[in-house]
């Protein structure tokens, strides 16, 4: 049986908590062979990051060419890219490779607060990835900056959502976080909307969870599932994650990539 593949392209994070380590555990916790093209090094923990060294655009498209024209992915996620060059070399690449299931996870700010994009980076990843995307992962700040409007409600989350999708055609996953409502997201497409409800997870963990539910959305389109199945099974799983309330012991950083996974997730990935 063929395995399916995925790819990150995201930065790295050396504590292992968010960016091309949680991808790639994600992704094989999640039952599809991993791969990631690195657009950066970070130093970063969970209280904040400290240094970021890029990736010149001509090796990142290196990276890509050589990922594409071996072992092609059946889904591509984008995390972390900082820069207007990175961006625009990889939507060259993906568009010559003809890239499939892309979701781009908007990282703008570390959990930390850190910043993570500069500023020119946001108008560039608009107008360039965006209307590749299949699905664009913003939280609430992400989408406000994305959309110019204010979030302050479930409305307000509806209205930034359709500006997005509309603007750039491509699907949108708002995550509600616990500052509009519990833990709901919005689903957006061709004019279409869908709430994924959640439930607040007391869990201080959660440096690299916009990571893993990306990396997880990805990796169920890449095993063919469609799009509303593949962001159910996601959310599921980083549920799951958060609920095991694994901790290393010392600061905050998380377990949720480690735990003990049973049943479904633990056979695909057998």
């Amino acid at each position: 049986m063929k395995m399916k593949t995925a790819l990150t392209i995201a930065g790295s994070d050396c504590s292992g908590g968010a960016g091309i380590q949680a991808d790639l555990k994600t992704m094989t916790m999640n039952g599809v062979y991993a791969m990631s093209a690195i657009t950066a090094l970070t130093a970063q923990n969970t209280t904040g990051v400290r240094a970021i060294q890029e990736s010149t655009p001509d090796f990142l498209s290196k990276q890509l060419d050589a990922v594409f024209e071996d072992i092609y992915p059946d889904a591509v996620k984008i995390g972390m890219v900082a820069s207007s060059e990175l961006i625009c070399v990889i939507a060259d690449r993906l568009r010559y490779h003809k890239a499939k299931n892309v979701v781009v996870d908007p990282v703008m700010v570390a959990t930390s607060g850190s910043s993570l994009m500069k500023t020119d980076a946001v108008q560039t990843l608009s107008e360039k990835l965006l209307p590749i995307a299949t699905l664009v992962t913003p939280n609430i700040p992400e989408a406000q900056v994305l959309s110019g409007k204010t979030i302050e409600s479930k409305e307000d989350m509806l209205s930034a959502a359709k500006f997005i999708g509309d603007t750039y055609g491509c699907a949108v996953l708002l995550k509600g976080g616990h500052s509009i409502n519990d833990a709901n997201d919005l689903l957006y497409t061709n004019g279409k909307i869908k709430w994924f409800e959640g439930k607040r997870i007391n869990n201080p963990n959660t440096h690299g969870t916009g990571c893993t539910l990306s990396s997880a959305i990805a990796s169920n389109l890449a095993k063919g599932f469609e799009l509303t199945i593949s962001i159910q099974r996601a959310k599921n799983y980083i549920s799951d994650a958060l609920s095991a309330q694994l901790d290393l012991g010392q600061g905050s950083g998380p377990m949720m990539h480690s735990f003990d996974l049973q049943g479904e997730y633990a056979k695909e990935a057998e």
